[in-house]
């Protein structure tokens, strides 16, 4: 099985790498400058020259703060792009699989949401990736989107490594604890994206494996939480001990508002 993998650096495209070659898989990334994803006609010149069996958007707009000043081209890329390569993809005849996030629901919820429930984003990031949802889902029936949280890895920036650099200098850190999800590791979401790639390859028809998605870790914490454990395992390995200093939303003001249950309801996803 050959992926086509849109985005080149990010967390997941990295993981898809590393997972694909561990698994015997073809994996090829495209990015910036040989594919645009505000560029239609470098879309369709990168996927018509190879022949794939699925294709899998990792790229994106994730700069979420800094979206509130540039909604324009958040939503050109996470919005119009991400439909783009899934209307590209539906030409060639190709399933499209699609990353989004839990930033396209309110967060206002007191349970886990699922994907039925009613979306209602916050930030100018979220409802970028809301737009690309419609976008894919209009552009190309077989579709599969993803919706995750938390994401962490070796790769990339992520809260994991923020951590670790802050505790090399200090003794305390102060994070948010009124924000709750599920940290998901992005080795797992690529370990996820295969075997849903092999199974609509195998069974093409099947029209239960598209639609949305969940598909975040199966704990829970808040980010407070979260800096917590983080701590302990690198104390674990014989690093001083850093401490955490629970503050509240208020306390830590950003451009964008962030959900305050970031939770998702991943039933859906086990079915299959």
């Amino acid at each position: 099985m050959k992926i086509a993998v849109i985005g080149r650096s990010g967390q997941v495209a990295q993981a898809l790498l590393e997972r694909g070659a561990k698994q015997g898989l073809e994996i090829v990334c495209f990015g910036r400058p040989s594919l645009d994803l505000a560029d239609e006609y470098s879309i369709v010149r990168a996927l018509s020259s190879l022949q794939c069996d699925v294709v899998i958007n990792a790229a994106a707009y994730t700069a979420v703060d800094r979206a509130e000043s540039e909604e324009a081209l958040a939503t050109a890329i996470n919005g119009r792009g991400a439909g783009a390569v899934a209307d590209v993809a539906a030409k060639l005849g190709l399933p499209f699989l699609h990353i989004s996030t839990d930033y396209v629901f309110a967060g206002d919820g007191k349970e886990p949401y699922s994907e039925s429930d009613m979306t209602g984003p916050l930030s100018a990031y979220g409802r970028s990736k809301l737009a690309g949802e419609i976008a894919v889902m209009a552009a190309n029936p077989r579709s599969a989107i993803f919706r995750t949280s938390w994401v962490y890895s070796p790769f990339g920036s992520n809260f994991v490594k923020t951590m670790l650099r802050l505790g090399e200098t200090r003794s305390e850190v102060s994070v948010v604890a009124d924000q709750v999800g599920s940290p998901t590791s992005a080795f797992d979401i690529a370990d996820a994206l295969i075997s849903a790639s092999r199974r609509i390859v195998a069974e093409p028809t099947n029209k239960d494996l598209f639609g949305v998605f969940h598909l975040t870790g199966t704990s829970e914490a808040s980010w407070a939480e979260f800096a917590e454990a983080i701590f302990a395992f690198r104390a674990s390995a014989g690093q001083p001990m850093v401490g955490v200093k629970p503050i509240t939303t208020a306390d830590y003001p950003t451009p964008a508002r962030r959900p305050a249950n970031s939770r998702l309801s991943c039933k859906k996803r086990e079915l299959i």
